[in-house]
């Protein structure tokens, strides 16, 4: 129970990576708020789903006052919460360009600037920002995913940095998950998903609790001495 008594917020939490992180995180003791547009798509009686739209910055205020009256604390937030609006640059709309910014990069900023500064004031925290190995080596048709997702290394050292003055133990670090086997992944052609596991050092693609695994990892004690940092899971996969 290696969050026994910590209060985690996951941002994309109804499925996919940000649900497998959520029941992780359950798993070890943690009580969860999932935080997503839609509804669970799974139950637990340690995460309690809540509808929100990250982009909203009103709504976002509420709902850490919410939480914070109900809680008292965050002790960990994962921001999950992305989007793709792929296109090669010059077929790019404004509409693509700006929605996949607001999601990906301004929803984590929506989030952290209030509980990154509850966090600092309780002296304990773990901010778990979720990139991509797209963040690290690019990827021809996904410039405005890209750009959000190296946003965050640049962020996570910022607030690394930012939230840990005054001696609050306060960490925040990114994971830059290669190719995953989401559902959404399953819907690509065989051929392409076999090409993707040559590109990486193990010759397979990766698991959902793989992903999991490593933000807990982060979430936990057993990262103390961790900030600041990205943590790449993706097989030894170059693009």
């Amino acid at each position: 129970m290696r969050l026994d008594g910590k209060v985690a917020v996951v941002t994309g939490g109804a499925k996919g990576l940000g649900g497998e992180i959520a029941l992780r995180f359950a798993s070890e003791g943690a009580q969860v708020i999932a935080v997503d547009m839609t509804d669970l798509s799974y139950t637990h009686d340690s995460v309690v789903g809540y509808r929100l739209n990250v982009t909203n910055r009103d709504d976002v205020q509420v709902f850490v006052e919410e939480v914070k009256e109900k809680y008292g604390q965050v002790d960990i937030l994962v921001n999950n919460a992305g989007i793709t609006r792929d296109a090669l640059t010059h077929k790019l709309t404004d509409e693509m360009w700006d929605r996949v910014i607001d999601v990906n990069l301004n929803g984590v900023y929506n989030l952290t600037k209030h509980i990154g500064p509850m966090m600092m004031s309780n002296g304990y925290g773990s901010i778990i920002n979720i990139s991509s190995v797209v963040g690290e080596f690019g990827n021809v048709g996904q410039a405005n995913y890209a750009a959000t997702k190296s946003a965050l290394y640049g962020l996570s050292k910022t607030w690394a940095k930012e939230f840990s003055r005054k001696g609050a133990n306060v960490r925040v670090n990114t994971i830059s998950p290669g190719y995953i086997m989401t559902d959404i992944l399953k819907t690509v052609p065989q051929d392409l998903l076999d090409k993707f596991a040559k590109m990486t050092m193990l010759g397979r693609l990766g698991e959902p609790k793989e992903i999991a695994n490593a933000a807990l990892f982060l979430a936990s004690d057993e990262s103390s001495y961790v900030s600041g940092h990205n943590l790449s899971v993706n097989g030894g996969m170059r693009l």
